[in-house]
Parts: structure tokens; sequence; C-alpha cells
């Protein structure tokens, strides 16, 4: 009888320690490079149309639509509209636009088109972020969809085409 319950002790002991060490090397995982992109995204802080900092994690743990953008970017001009628009038909998919120019040109941009989805100014420092989401080129118009949990779901380099978007978010459940 006691040959049995050493037997079975060292069972447990034995899955218990496989689970402990399964669970350990998942926390410490390497992150992928989007992953890590969409970290390094949340962690900076940035002005608003404003001029007001505000920090990007307060998207954490929502889907998003990330699109980074320029006053002087023709494609990136074109599209504004229809992101602006789609935004009321997205929730709680939110909209945020990055813009590469300054904080004026970007308010009176905001202002000028009705854009009302939040815009933060990043300046140049925008092109490091592009480069994180795997935008090695720096083109623009450039926007990244992130879902609920966090991870990068698709991005798309040049002026959206907002069919695929809208089919992309209609299976952003399933992604």
């Amino acid at each position: 009888m006691k040959k049995r319950n050493y037997l079975l002790f060292a069972l447990i002991a034995i899955v218990a320690a496989g689970i402990g060490m399964y669970t350990s090397h998942k926390q410490s995982a390497p992150q992928t490079p989007e992953a890590l992109a969409v970290s390094r995204l949340f962690a900076q802080t940035m002005p608003d149309v404003t001029g007001k900092p505000q920090t990007l994690s307060q998207w954490k743990g929502k889907p998003l639509i990330v699109n980074f953008w320029a006053t002087w970017c023709a494609p990136c001009v074109e599209e504004m509209p229809d992101l602006a628009a789609l935004q009321a038909e997205v929730a709680p998919v939110q909209i945020i636009g990055i813009g590469i120019d300054s904080q004026e040109n970007i308010a009176r941009f905001a202002e000028k088109f009705h854009i009302y989805y939040p815009l933060y100014v990043a300046g140049t420092g925008a092109t490091d972020l592009l480069r994180q989401f795997g935008n090695q080129a720096g083109g623009l118009p450039f926007t990244v969809l992130v879902g609920l949990d966090g991870d990068v779901k698709k991005v798309y380099l040049g002026r959206l085409d907002f069919n695929v978007l809208r089919r992309d978010l209609a299976s952003l459940k399933n992604m």
C-alpha cells in the first residue's frame, strides 16, 4: 500500500512540475516584433491637437485602428474624411491618428476637415513607431489593426481600401 502511495505522490509531483515549467516558459517567452511595437505604442505619451499630453495606454484593451498620417501626405488627406465617417460605424473599435507634423498643422487640419476621433502629434518620432510595426520604408499612410487582445491583426500600407478594412473588422471577432 505504501509503495502505491509513493507512486501516486511521484506522479502528482511530476505533473505539477510540468505545469509549472510550462507556465514559466509561457510567461517568459520572447515577444514578437508586433507585440513589442504595440507595447511601445502604449508606452508613449503624445500631445493631442490641443497640445495636452495624452498617454496612449488609455487605449489598452480596446480594439484599435491606428492610422499614421501627415497633413502633407495627399493619400492621407484623401482617406481622413472616410476614417472620420467610419468611426461612428465601427464602435467599439476606436480609431486614433498619429500625425507626423506639428501640433498647429494637425489642429488646423482637424478643424478644417471635422476630424473628431483622437489625433496625436508624434512629429518625426512616428517614423520609429512605423518601423517597429514593420514599415521599414516609412511610407504613409500606414494603418495598423489591433485586436481586443492587443495583438496586431493586420497592417495596411498606402491609402486604405475601406471595403477590405470593413471585412477585416467584421472578422476581427475571429482574429
